[in-house]
């Protein structure tokens, strides 16, 4: 701002309520008068109050009425988180600790046997359980198959009906 500028207001800003000052000292010996007629607070309490207030409140702490107590946890709850523990603790036992090493060569002859006799197995299951190394042409070929052998097993296995022809 400029100094031209300052000189030259009219008016200050500040505004102040009409005829404030002409009744500013009645409004204070107004005001001086009311504090020293009134000494009381408004607040006042019964004759003999705090002699009687502690047993007072004692009487009143003593009689509390007994509340019924209702436990979280009841015993059917409890009861039901215990069973489902211990069948998971079970099933864990179970599995991770009954490690057993089950491989081909554990295997009984007479298990594979029944297990093939009693399955409905294809000729193309029974493929895809063996491997392309168990079919050389030389296990055929140098293999000396009993005739007895052969024998029993065309006359127990095949049906001759089927080579005879019209």
């Amino acid at each position: 701002m400029s100094n031209n500028s300052l000189h030259n207001i009219k008016k200050s800003g500040f505004k102040v309520p009409q005829d404030y000052f002409t009744n500013l000292d009645d409004t204070l010996l107004t005001v001086t008068k009311l504090k020293n007629e009134v000494n009381k607070t408004g607040f006042s309490t019964p004759n003999n109050y705090f002699d009687t207030l502690e047993t007072s409140v004692l009487n009143k702490v003593s009689k509390r009425k007994a509340t019924k107590v209702i436990s979280i946890f009841s015993k059917k709850n409890i009861v039901y988180a215990s069973s489902i523990a211990a069948a998971v603790i079970l099933l864990f036992s179970l599995t991770l600790f009954n490690k057993q090493n089950i491989s081909w060569n554990t295997l009984d002859v007479d298990t594979v046997e029944n297990y093939i006799l009693n399955e409905d197995l294809t000729s193309y299951d029974m493929a895809n359980l063996f491997a392309d190394e168990d079919f050389n042409i030389d296990n055929f070929i140098n293999h000396d198959f009993e005739e007895e052998n052969i024998e029993s097993y065309l006359i127990d296995h095949i049906d001759l009906d089927d080579f005879i022809e019209e």
